[in-house]
């Protein structure tokens, strides 16, 4: 084990620092500072790993968007594999750039957030998990299946997707396991810094429950269901529980971007803290829906429903209007912060888009698609902010400039045009999970709100790319720069 104490990375300079000196001591400065605790040891390198996983698995999520294009064109789409490529694309798209993605951005943040032990468990997980993504990823080329639509995790019933996808959970549970065995002891300290390893935490704590709810599914499904209904309720349990894991990890995220913007948040840790224990609160109803109802009725979908609405709602709105009013008083940002604050922004305004749109929800149609993607969509954008604030830390260049500052605005804006476009859609019933003639569209209004939501999407996917772009370039300027200070030759004395 390491003795060493672990340092603590001071923050990036407070706005306005490169041309004025602080008014009054930070301790003086009203309001509440949070900031992580990074080490500069061998759990970065376990980091960097998780990182690079994520990155992986965006790069995919690309270009299974580029083939879901393909498939929709005419001429192009008879040189793919099946003829129903564009739900195996669909499939693929979705479980990269959601679930292999949060995952491996949770393992990034739980790396670094637990003490500096089980290295060789961090290393197994991550190996693992990214061999079961592979699998995933390959399937389509080589036993694509049947694409299944399923809420939460949509499947191809293929023996190597399904394979993958077992090899993935494993992965995670090892992740979640040295999470919770190498975690800090919270005490009672409640200065930012600890509510926000808390936050981790609790969403280390709620990705063990889903894990335990998809094993508690499959043990008791019985055998005479299959396909869809089948993975329907294989993933129902769970897939509520994981809200959870995202939600807390995206306000932390919003905490933690704000404070290194150099907000004072008027918000103070132990209501942060009282605010993620009532987040986490919710995902406990999840055992007691398996218990007190049988998990292909409707009262175990509704009770895990009211749950997932009612738990972590309550404390999204105080903290999201916390950072957008520390924000507001900023002026004079240094460049390594301008696209902390965008994605920042970029996220609270799509998360707060889908959740008021799930107000309005009524039916089966598009406006269930908008929602969550709205919902989604935040909960990404708040950890490529994250990505953004940590990549100094692994031992990279800090991004800014023009691209880095506006690639959250162009992702968000896309996907904010595409859930517009859903949402004008849903209004006239048409509906999800569709694609092409499928879709039924009878108006000049239905037409026009689909291709919103074409032209959203095909920013939000360049938008996406971009993100790769700025975090590749920020890798390989700190890379030249560490070649060419080893190739300058001292100076004889």
């Amino acid at each position: 084990m390491n003795t060493h104490p672990t340092p603590h990375l001071p923050p990036l300079p407070p706005a306005g620092s490169a041309h004025r000196p602080a008014a009054c001591p930070p301790a003086a400065r009203p309001g509440a500072s949070y900031q992580l605790s990074l080490p500069t040891d061998a759990r970065m390198a376990l980091a960097r790993g998780w990182l690079w996983l994520g990155l992986a698995a965006l790069i995919g999520s690309g270009v299974f968007s580029v083939l879901l294009v393909a498939a929709r064109t005419p001429y192009v789409n008879q040189w793919l594999p099946t003829a129903n490529f564009f739900h195996i694309a669909l499939v693929l798209h979705v479980d990269l750039s959601v679930l292999v993605w949060f995952v491996a951005m949770a393992g990034m943040l739980w790396s670094v957030h637990g003490q500096p032990r089980a290295q060789s468990l961090g290393w197994w997980a991550l190996w693992i998990t990214g061999a079961g993504t592979l699998a995933m990823a390959l399937a389509p080329f080589v036993q694509p299946g049947e694409p299944i639509m399923a809420n939460y995790i949509p499947v191809l019933d293929s023996p190597l997707f399904l394979a993958g996808l077992v090899v993935f959970g494993l992965g995670a549970a090892l992740l979640v396991l040295r999470d919770l065995w190498t975690a800090p002891r919270l005490g009672l300290q409640w200065a930012g810094r600890g509510a926000l390893h808390f936050g981790l935490s609790a969403a280390a704590v709620a990705t063990a429950v889903a894990l335990l709810s998809f094993a508690w599914s499959w043990w008791v499904l019985p055998g005479s269901l299959h396909g869809k209904a089948y993975y329907e309720i294989l993933f129902w349990g769970g897939g509520h529980a994981l809200q959870f894991t995202w939600t807390l990890l995206m306000l932390v995220a919003w905490l933690w971007l704000a404070s290194a913007c150099g907000a004072r948040l008027l918000v103070t840790p132990r209501v942060v803290l009282a605010l993620l224990l009532l987040a986490l609160a919710g995902v406990f109803v999840t055992p007691w829906a398996y218990l007190a109802h049988d998990v292909a009725s409707v009262e175990h979908r509704n009770l895990l429903t009211w749950a997932m609405r009612l738990g972590g709602g309550p404390a999204i709105l105080p903290i999201g209007l916390a950072v957008v009013l520390g924000l507001l008083t900023l002026r004079g940002l240094s460049a390594e912060q301008r696209p902390l604050r965008a994605a920042l922004l970029a996220s609270v305004l799509l998360f707060a888009s889908g959740g008021v749109i799930g107000i309005f929800i009524n039916g089966s149609n598009v406006r269930i698609p908008a929602h969550y993607h709205g919902c989604i969509v935040g909960v990404t954008l708040a950890l490529m902010g994250a990505v953004y604030r940590i990549l100094p830390a692994l031992g990279y260049q800090a991004p800014q400039g023009r691209l880095a500052t506006w690639q959250p605005w162009l992702y968000g804006i896309g996907q904010l045009m595409h859930i517009i476009g859903l949402v004008w859609s849903g209004g006239y019933g048409v509906q999800r999970k569709v694609a092409g003639a499928e879709q039924v569209l009878r108006s000049t209004a239905e037409v026009a709100g689909m291709g919103l939501m074409g032209l959203g999407g095909l920013i939000a996917i360049i938008g996406g790319l971009l993100f790769v772009v700025v975090v590749l370039r920020a890798m390989g300027r700190a890379a030249a720069d560490s070649a060419a200070a080893t190739a300058t030759p001292r100076s004889a004395p």
